[in-house]
């Protein structure tokens, strides 16, 4: 008797752990009606005009945001095929402007893991972080369970990136009736929104050092130098971050 009642309890343990995880994931998803997760898609918006204005077509520019999934990487692809580079220097600028979510995806990958996460999700779910994403989980994961986080960041995830293919393709069809203007205001809202949240999450002062050091620097640097300007100013901005970290290191130890 014991042996036939074991797998129906079983299963109905499985069937409640399957609902809560669904219930986490909707939660998640429901963040797309967030502030930070329209604007977004108000990027997006401008994103779509800017590839119907430079050639590309409406699968490509879908399939570059499902599958690139940073807009400012999606803006260096499209600049690069109108610049003429080879699959592999396009290859490389999209890489060199994604580095910044290496330092991101270390930092969150922890917070997500819960006790039985396998790593084929982690790193599938790993796709997913970008800035609003990041910005977003490091605000709500605190109050989810641990065994929870990373189905309600898969919710979010891959809401959030959905959501924006979709609104490119829409978009892309009705680009012809915005003015350039519109696509160009709207575009400039994520950077702004960007700053913004970074600055307000930022745990240390150290974050607001290297935010200030890149803003300062790069007019200076792209002046001498347009082609590797974001590359320069990370590691201008990086090496004051990491000077003024020994500097404070240092006065610690004296005082």
């Amino acid at each position: 008797m014991a042996d036939s009642e074991f797998p129906s309890y079983q299963s109905d343990h499985d069937n409640e752990n399957l609902r809560t995880r669904f219930s986490w994931f909707l939660s998640g998803a429901s963040l797309i009606v967030s502030v930070p997760a329209l604007i977004l898609m108000t990027a997006h918006v401008g994103f779509a005009g800017l590839a119907s204005e430079s050639g590309v077509t409406v699968v490509e520019a879908m399939f570059m945001v499902a599958m690139i999934w940073a807009l400012p990487a999606n803006i260096v692809l499209i600049g690069a095929i109108g610049g003429g580079y080879s699959m592999l220097g396009a290859a490389v600028a999209v890489a060199l402007s994604s580095i910044r979510f290496v330092p991101m995806v270390a930092a969150f990958v922890p917070e997500m893991r819960g006790p039985k996460t396998r790593k084929i999700v982690l790193l599938f779910l790993s796709h997913f972080i970008a800035v609003t994403a990041w910005v977003l989980g490091m605000e709500h994961l605190r109050n989810v369970p641990v065994k929870m986080r990373a189905s309600y960041f898969a919710g979010l995830g891959i809401t959030l990136t959905t959501a924006n293919t979709l609104v490119v393709g829409l978009v892309y069809f009705l680009s012809t009736d915005f003015p350039p203007l519109v696509f160009a205001a709207l575009f400039f809202l994520t950077p702004m929104y960007f700053l913004a949240s970074l600055w307000g999450s930022a745990r240390d002062r150290t974050v607001h050092v290297a935010m200030v050091s890149g803003l300062l620097l790069f007019p200076l640097i792209h002046y001498f130098a347009p082609a590797y300007d974001l590359l320069l100013t990370g590691l201008a901005g990086g090496a004051v971050t990491v000077a003024y970290l020994r500097w404070t290191k240092a006065r610690g130890r004296a005082a």
